[in-house]
């Protein structure tokens, strides 16, 4: 196992991802998720938990590469999908898929009815 260069968390209030989707609806899904994320979210019975684990896991990734929303870092160069077992795995793209070239970027996803938390570790390769 290689050493962790980079911890990420975050935490979406439902309540605040179903206000957001409802007003900003089309616009806001365009602008942060892939036409991936946007088709398989809306497949699902409660699509703004899905939604809120996509933007939870965008945001981790930028906190753990430390950069935030500031730079080259875009919303869609981190785009998750799942496994067949169903658990989620991060695809990147752009300025973050060179940047962690190098590394693994772990992902776990988890939520209750109002809450949505995502955890990401970046791990240098050996």
């Amino acid at each position: 196992m290689g050493s962790i260069v980079g911890i990420g968390v975050d935490v979406v209030d439902m309540k605040r991802m179903k206000k957001a989707l409802a007003s900003w609806g089309p616009a806001l899904k365009k602008k942060i998720f892939t036409e991936k994320e946007i088709r398989y979210c809306e497949s699902r019975k409660n699509s703004q938990q899905h939604f809120a684990a996509r933007f939870a896991a965008k945001e981790a990734v930028s906190k753990a590469m430390e950069t935030g929303w500031s730079g080259k870092f875009r919303w869609k160069d981190v785009e998750v999908i799942n496994e067949r077992s169903g658990a989620p795995k991060l695809l990147l793209y752009g300025h973050v898929a060179t940047t962690l070239a190098k590394t693994r970027v772990h992902l776990s996803l988890s939520h209750t009815e109002t809450t949505v938390i995502a955890f990401v570790i970046i791990e240098k390769k050996r």
